[in-house]
Parts: structure tokens; C-alpha cells; sequence
């Protein structure tokens, strides 16, 4: 059994609003990518990181930061950073290429297996190396499977789900050495252009497929929302819900989690009103510990939950709510 892989292992560092920290998700790649092999750090922009970003990088065992500057093309293109992803693996000689399962992402690693030929597994949960080849673990079928996938392509392009992995830092810490990548990328890639783009609006609750705390809300809260989100800030998590719900417009619809919208695997799920049903099981039922409050006893939330209530979730949240705030003052006392 080979225990490393004989190429580097790639890992795409998602940007975000401050470039001078990792993203919790990122985090998890890099502690996974240091059991495959030695781990190459990328960064999309023609300009390096700050040193924060540095500094965790090399917390985390990264060998080398390739900084990959795509000759000014719209790197919020997914054929673009497609194209240079692919072109740096090529060159590099690479094994494996890890990211993160988002919905930008799947579709770059799609694209990667087009351009490259490789093999690509997205919303995986780990990975290791067998017999000199990436076996990734992957949940199908709503979550009641668990399977292995063996890649038998000299490159392999593993998404990873938020939550996946335990963070923990490199046993010898490292200074990257910082390389920059300049790829020129084809014309007939850039002819799709962005003409305009509207900023999220700024929250101070998690992103929902990171949040190790999800509060998820379904018909039964009738459109009122307000207490799964005071419950969500008191636990520091997100808030979530059916498919219902955001097509009823109570909320927007990418706060949606099933099949057909996110997939979230939190440390903790919390369902109010919220019945189970199998497309929205599909993307939560991975979540490390679930408790279900509904005030039918029979809803197929039951089925999988860890903790279950029967009770009106109007009666059971505030007094939820109420007694987590007790504890906190308890334990600031």
C-alpha cells in the first residue's frame, strides 16, 4: 500500500471578503490534503495573500503557495478558473485536487474532469490513499449510504462538504515557499463576461453550508421565522429551511436545503416544523447530531433524528431559547 501520492496534491483557497484569513472549510481541506501528499496551496489573483493567510498556511504543513494570475481574466468565471486550475495541475504534474463543494465549485470540478480527464467526486466526507490511488468516501441516496470511490485517473478532483474533516495543525509547521503561476487563458473562454453583480447582503450568521450549527424551519412555522432565527444567534448558527418554505416566500430561496438546494452537514441540526421528507433529508442527513421539534408524532423527521419533541414549535422554542440564555449568563457568572 502506498501511503502518499507521487504528485502534489492541489488545494483551491477559496477567496473571500478578508484576504488575509482562511475560511474554516479551507481549513479542513488542507488537514485532509496532508494524508495524501505534499500539499501545494492555490491562490486565484495575480497578487499574493497577506501574511495572515501565510501563517496558516504554514500551521497547516503547506509546502508550496501557488499564486495563479490568469493574465486579467474574470476569475469569477467558473471556465476561467476552470482553465488555470487545469493548466497548473498539468504542469505541476499533480495527483489530486482538493475544494470545496460549493455550487461554484462543483462546477469548476466538473469542468476540470472535462479538460483534464479526471476522475471527480463531489460532497465527499474524506479521503485517503489506497493501493497509489484517491478513494473518496461519499453519502448517496438521501444519506442512507456511505460508499467508497476509488479514482483510477492519474488526477483526481475530490469536493469536499463543509464540516467533513476535524481542523487540526501540521505536526512541523513550514514557510511556504511562494511560486507565482501566470497562465494565459484562451480567448474563446473569456467570451462570456459579467455585466453586473449584487453583493449578498452582510450578515453576521455563518454561511449556511458551513455553519456547524444549522436552525432549519419548514411549514410549521407558517411563515414566522423570527424565532429560529433568535434560537440560531443564541447558538451562533445559520438558519435554513424546506423547500416549502422558500417557495412559499417566507424566506429566500437560498437559504433552501435538500436534493435541489444545499447540503449542509452541521455539528448540529435543528428542525422546527419541519416534516422530513426525503428530498430535503437528501441534503442533512449527514449532520452529526439532529433534534426534530414537530407536532406530529408520526412526521418522517422522527425516523432519523437523534433527539425528537413533539410539541408546537412556538411553545417549545421559546422556552428553549430561554433556558440556553440562562445557561450562557450561568456560565459568564
Amino acid at each position: 500500500m502506498t501511503n502518499h501520492l507521487p504528485g502534489p496534491v492541489l488545494v483551491l483557497l477559496d477567496r473571500s471578503a478578508d484576504d488575509d484569513a482562511l475560511r474554516a472549510p479551507v481549513l479542513e481541506l488542507l488537514t485532509a490534503a496532508r494524508a495524501l501528499g505534499s500539499v501545494h496551496g492555490v491562490w486565484v489573483g495575480a497578487d499574493a495573500p497577506g501574511a495572515g493567510v501565510l501563517d496558516q498556511l504554514g500551521a497547516q504543513g503547506v509546502d508550496v503557495l501557488d499564486v495563479l494570475d490568469l493574465s486579467g481574466a474574470d476569475t469569477r468565471l467558473t471556465p476561467v478558473v476552470a482553465e488555470g486550475l487545469a493548466t497548473l495541475a498539468t504542469g505541476l504534474g499533480a495527483s489530486a485536487l482538493l475544494l470545496t463543494s460549493s455550487f461554484e465549485n462543483k462546477e469548476v470540478a466538473a469542468r476540470l474532469g472535462v479538460l483534464t480527464g479526471a476522475g471527480v467526486v463531489v460532497d465527499a466526507s474524506g479521503a485517503e490513499v489506497a493501493d497509489g490511488r484517491v478513494v473518496a468516501d461519499k453519502s448517496v441516496l438521501a444519506g442512507t449510504w456511505t460508499t467508497r470511490c476509488a479514482v483510477r485517473t492519474p488526477l483526481a478532483v475530490v469536493a469536499f462538504k463543509a464540516n467533513s474533516v476535524a481542523v487540526e495543525p501540521a505536526a512541523v509547521p513550514t514557510t511556504p515557499a511562494v511560486v507565482p503561476q501566470p497562465v494565459a487563458v484562451r480567448s474563446d473562454v473569456r467570451r462570456a463576461t459579467v455585466v453586473e453583480r449584487t453583493e449578498r447582503a452582510a450578515s453576521d450568521r455563518p454561511a449556511l453550508g458551513e455553519a456547524q450549527v444549522v436552525v432549519v424551519g419548514g411549514r410549521g412555522t407558517e411563515g414566522d421565522f423570527s424565532l429560529l432565527e433568535e434560537l440560531a444567534d443564541v447558538l451562533g448558527g445559520a438558519v435554513g429551511a424546506t423547500r416549502v418554505a422558500t417557495d412559499e416566500g417566507w424566506i429566500g430561496h437560498d437559504a433552501q436545503i435538500g436534493q435541489t438546494g444545499v447540503t449542509v452537514s452541521p455539528k448540529l441540526y435543528i428542525g422546527a416544523g419541519v416534516s422530513g421528507a426525503v428530498h430535503h433529508r437528501g441534503g442533512m442527513q449527514a449532520s452529526g447530531t439532529i433534534v426534530a421539534v414537530n407536532s406530529d408524532p408520526e412526521s418522517p423527521i422522527f425516523e432519523i433524528a437523534d433527539y425528537g419533541v413533539v410539541g408546537d414549535l412556538f411553545t417549545v422554542l421559546p422556552q428553549t431559547i430561554a433556558e440556553l440564555r440562562r445557561l450562557k449568563a450561568a456560565q459568564a457568572g
